[in-house]
C-alpha cells in the first residue's frame, strides 16, 4: 500500500535513506491521511547530493550534445509509459483531480522532448576581429552544479522544466521539492535513472527543514546556479544570497494577476476563459491565475450574472471522484490565508455573492476546501486585491 510506503533520498544514482533516519509523513489534503513516508534531510544529505553531482559534473559535461539528447529522449519515452502512475502520486499529495494531474504530467514530459533537440543547438559566437592576426571565438560550457527548488502546486511540471534544460546543457542537479509533494519528484528521478542517465547527474533531496537544506544549496562553492519558482519574499531572500556568492538564478516568482474585460469582448467567451484561468488550474492555487476581474462597467451586470452562473457549474470533491473541477488547498495554511482575506474584505466592505466559508460536511470534513468564491465591490486597497490569493 501507498500508504505505508517508505521512500527515500536519491543520491548518486541510488536511493538511500538520510543519515539521520528521520522521517516525515505526506499526507493527502483532500482527507488527512498519509500517503507516504519520506526522509527528512539535513545538511549532511545535501552536501552528499552536491558531492555527487559535483563528480558526476566532470563527465557528464563532456558527454556529446548529441548523447544528452538521446538520454533525454529516453527520459521521455519512460516517463510516457508512467503518466497514470505520476498522475496518482500528484492527486495523493497534492489533492488536484486526476484528470488535471494526467494532463500536467504529460505536459511536464515534453520538456524533455523539447531539450532534447535543444542540447544540440547550444551553438556559440565567431566576434569580428580588430587584428587579422586574431580570431575571437566565444563558446558556452556547462556552469556547474544547479540547485533546483521546486513548488508543490505542479508537483511535476516545475521539476521537468527545471532539469531538463539543466541536463541539455550538461550541468548536473541537486533537486529540493516542497516538503508537501515530494513522491512525484522521487518518481520522476526512478524514471531518469531507468532511462540511462549516469548517477549522480540527478539528485532529490526531501525535507521538512527548509532553511538548512536551502542553506546548504546557498552557500556551497559547489553549487553555480540556483533555480527557484515559489514566493517573491522568499526569491528576495535568495537573490540576497546568491548574489553575494555571484551564483547565477533563475527565479520565477509570485503574481497577481489581472483580467480584463471590455465591451467589444464575447461574453461567453470572456467567462469560459475567466473561469479556466482562475479556477481549473489546481483550484486557482498558481501564480499566473487571475486574481481580479476587472469588467467595463456597461457590460458589467451581463458578465456578473454569466460569470456566476458558469463558476455555480464547478464541482468541488476529492480528486478521484468523477467530474470534479477543484480540489482542496495544499494544507492548513493555505486554507486559513484565504478564509482571512475573504473575511477581511467583507469586514470592508466587500460583497461575497458566491462562496466564502470552508466546506465541512461529509467527504470535505477531513480536508482543506474551500468553494470558488467570487466578491465584489472590492477596493484596490484591500488585501484581498494586493496580495497573492495563496
Amino acid at each position: 500500500m501507498l500508504e505505508t510506503q517508505r521512500w527515500q533520498l536519491f543520491i548518486d544514482g541510488k536511493f538511500v535513506e538520510a543519515e539521520n533516519e528521520q522521517t516525515y509523513e505526506v499526507k493527502n489534503p483532500a482527507d488527512g491521511n498519509r500517503v507516504g513516508i519520506v526522509p527528512n534531510a539535513t545538511g549532511v544529505d545535501t552536501r552528499k547530493a552536491i558531492a555527487a553531482a559535483q563528480a558526476a559534473f566532470k563527465l557528464w559535461s563532456k558527454v556529446s550534445a548529441k548523447e544528452r539528447g538521446q538520454l533525454l529522449r529516453k527520459v521521455q519515452d519512460v516517463l510516457s509509459g508512467r503518466v497514470s502512475e505520476i498522475a496518482r502520486l500528484i492527486t495523493l499529495e497534492n489533492g488536484k483531480p486526476y484528470e488535471e494531474a494526467k494532463k500536467e504530467v504529460a505536459f511536464g514530459i515534453d520538456y524533455f522532448g523539447w531539450f532534447a533537440e535543444e542540447a544540440r543547438r547550444t551553438y556559440g559566437d565567431i566576434v569580428p576581429s580588430p587584428s587579422t592576426s586574431r580570431q575571437f571565438w566565444v563558446t558556452k560550457q556547462p556552469i556547474g552544479v544547479v540547485a533546483a527548488i521546486t513548488p508543490w502546486n505542479f508537483p511535476a511540471t516545475m521539476v521537468t522544466r527545471k532539469i531538463a534544460p539543466a541536463l541539455a546543457a550538461g550541468c548536473t542537479v541537486v533537486l529540493k521539492p516542497a516538503p508537501n509533494t515530494p513522491l512525484t519528484a522521487l518518481a520522476i528521478a526512478a524514471a531518469l535513472r531507468d532511462a540511462g542517465i549516469p548517477p549522480g547527474v540527478f539528485n532529490v533531496i526531501t525535507t521538512e527543514q527548509t532553511e538548512v537544506v536551502g542553506e546548504e544549496l546557498l552557500t556551497h562553492p559547489a553549487v553555480r546556479k540556483i533555480a527557484f519558482t515559489g514566493s517573491t519574499r522568499v526569491g528576495k531572500q535568495l537573490m540576497e544570497r546568491a548574489a553575494s556568492q555571484l551564483k547565477r538564478v533563475s527565479f520565477e516568482l509570485g503574481g497577481n494577476a489581472p483580467l480584463i474585460v471590455f465591451d467589444d469582448a464575447d461574453i461567453d467567451s470572456a467567462v469560459e476563459a475567466a473561469v479556466a484561468i482562475k479556477f481549473l488550474r489546481v483550484g486557482g492555487q498558481s501564480c499566473i491565475c487571475a486574481n481580479r476581474i476587472f469588467v467595463q462597467d456597461t457590460i458589467a451586470d451581463q458578465f456578473t450574472t454569466a460569470f456566476l452562473e458558469r463558476v455555480n457549474q464547478l464541482k468541488v470533491g476529492q480528486g478521484f471522484e468523477p467530474g470534479m473541477h477543484i480540489g482542496p488547498l495544499i494544507n492548513e495554511k493555505a486554507l486559513n490565508k484565504v478564509s482571512y482575506l475573504v473575511e477581511d474584505a467583507r469586514e470592508r466592505g466587500a460583497k461575497v455573492v458566491m462562496g466564502g466559508q470552508r466546506l465541512t460536511d461529509g467527504n470535505f470534513a477531513n480536508g482543506y476546501f474551500y468553494p470558488p468564491t467570487v466578491l465584489l465591490n472590492v477596493e484596490d486597497s484591500m488585501p484581498i486585491c494586493r496580495e497573492e490569493i495563496f
